[in-house]
């Protein structure tokens, strides 16, 4: 019997009320409030609506076995667990792709220095000519 008291009283709003019927002002054609006042409404419109929502479903839970209420929430928390270990291997295998694409890319910096400082050996050396004495090298 309590329960059917709570129940009763648990809609902050009267039900079977349009949402802007009562309030002029959450009519977007009004001339007298500007934009940003009317998204403003807007969001305490849909807030407003979110929040009997949540009346209802807790109304809903509050009314009905706690066993129901246990179980679905164990059920959440396998899930919840499941998508967690899921999220971290995604981030663990981008960070691990990112570490392999810049240990390649830092190789490959290496060689392209290494083969710069080769050819450059080389140049030089073609470059060289010999003096005319034969016993010193000028550039």
């Amino acid at each position: 019997m309590a329960t059917e008291d709570f129940t009763d009283r648990r809609s902050t709003t009267p039900s079977g009320e349009p949402r802007g019927s009562s309030n002029p002002l959450l009519g977007s054609s009004n001339p007298l409030i500007s934009d940003l006042e009317q998204e403003v409404l807007d969001e305490y419109s849909r807030l407003l609506d979110n929040v009997n929502k949540l009346s209802d479903t807790f109304a809903d839970l509050a009314g009905s076995p706690a066993s129901l209420t246990l179980d679905g929430l164990r059920l959440l928390e396998r899930k919840t667990a499941t998508v967690y270990t899921l999220l971290k291997a995604s981030v663990y295998s981008i960070v691990l792709q990112q570490q392999i694409i810049t240990e390649g890319e830092a190789a490959g910096q290496q060689q392209q220095q290494q083969h710069d400082q080769y050819a450059e050996g080389v140049s030089g050396m073609t470059n060289m000519t010999m003096g005319g004495e034969g016993d010193t090298m000028t550039q």
